[in-house]
């Protein structure tokens, strides 16, 4: 009864409930390597290697810029980025003239 109510009273109500919903673009609905192959294209085009990537990704660190946010001390602190990963990041930074904190 309250919904036939509010129904009449706001009919536009109705006719928004029925609407399909659209998938949102973001990767919440993705799982395992999906979820990461969603998020790591940034990396990916750089070479990182798996690991790194998803390292990267754990991070919540998707881009390049993201880095200016971190040490170096804590770049080499996680879990899966090898030296030349770091030092491949390292490089690209410096060509971009993006430095860490």
């Amino acid at each position: 009864m309250l919904g036939e109510a509010s129904s009449a009273r706001f009919p536009r109500l109705a006719t928004m409930s029925e609407k399909p919903r659209r998938k949102s673009p973001s990767p919440l609905g993705k799982k395992g390597d999906d979820l990461y192959e969603a998020l790591d294209g940034d990396w990916r085009k750089l070479g990182l290697p798996t690991p790194a990537r998803q390292a990267l990704v754990d991070a919540k660190l998707y881009r390049v810029s993201d880095l200016r946010n971190l040490s170096i001390a804590e770049l080499s602190a996680l879990d899966g980025m090898s030296k030349s990963s770091v030092a491949r990041l390292r490089n690209i930074m410096e060509a971009k003239g993006i430095r860490f904190r």
